[in-house]
């Protein structure tokens, strides 16, 4: 008999302030931009930083029309969860490398907009079954985790302290949405719908992957029913949540 999974305790909200730092446009909205429309809707405040343009993700077009076409996706999906900035670092789709260079740009990210929580994705080597992780996605949530520490040293990338640019120590916590070993979740039954539509508005890509009649809200429901079981309610996101603070 399969053993049934832990309750998960609900996210600590009581912050201001967040920034979503994921490899491509599209990734927050495969499972985590309904519980962004939560807390949009209390009145926080969140960013969306892109670290590719995902210019690689459609095979049958080119890089350089593809980048204008997702990250005009990409602010439009962020527009219907309330999110008004996004922004975009235009490292190589693809081929991302976990490094001091990739650390640097998280960490200038981090400095400008001095979030409490900075969330990511999934970053273990599966999603919880046979199915791998995609490189990018393993890359960069290791690099925001070390990029969150390096925000505020003073002296690592001293070369971005210029024109008013301060260390950052303030992230309490990093969340990265879709663990495996996630730890919380977060109650997105009433945002659920606005989730879907985010997702939606990634209709070029969603195309160009050619997946005959996928079903963005089936997608979605699966593992938002599954999580909301483990915290009692309809829907909800799950997050692995690392403390930033020292012996936590």
């Amino acid at each position: 008999m399969a053993e049934t999974p832990a309750p998960l305790p609900p996210l600590n909200e009581d912050w201001e302030r967040a920034l979503c730092v994921v490899a491509h446009p599209d990734d927050m909205e495969f499972g985590a931009a309904a519980a962004v429309a939560r807390w949009t809707g209390q009145g926080k405040t969140v960013v969306y930083c892109m670290v590719t343009s995902g210019e690689a993700g459609i095979d049958g077009l080119d890089p350089e029309a593809c980048r204008a076409v997702r990250e005009e996706e990409q602010v439009r999906s962020a527009e219907v969860v309330g999110v008004d900035v996004v922004d975009f670092l235009h490292q190589p789709d693809g081929v991302l490398e976990y490094g001091v260079a990739l650390r640097a740009v998280i960490a200038e990210s981090v400095r400008r907009h001095r979030p409490e929580i900075v969330i990511t994705g999934n970053f273990r080597d599966t999603w919880g079954g046979r199915n791998l992780n995609q490189a990018d996605h393993i890359a960069v949530g290791r690099a925001v985790v070390d990029a969150v520490r390096d925000a505020g040293n003073r002296w690592v990338f001293a070369d971005q302290l210029t024109d008013g640019l301060e260390p950052w120590g303030g992230v309490r916590e990093v969340w990265a949405f879709g663990s495996p070993d996630s730890t919380h979740a977060v109650d997105t039954t009433a945002t659920f719908d606005a989730g879907v539509d985010s997702l939606k508005a990634h209709a070029a890509y969603i195309d160009g992957l050619g997946w005959e009649n996928w079903d963005p809200r089936e997608f979605l429901e699966g593992m938002a029913r599954t999580t909301g079981s483990r915290l009692g309610v309809t829907f909800a996101a799950p997050f692995e949540v690392f403390p930033m603070g020292w012996g936590e």
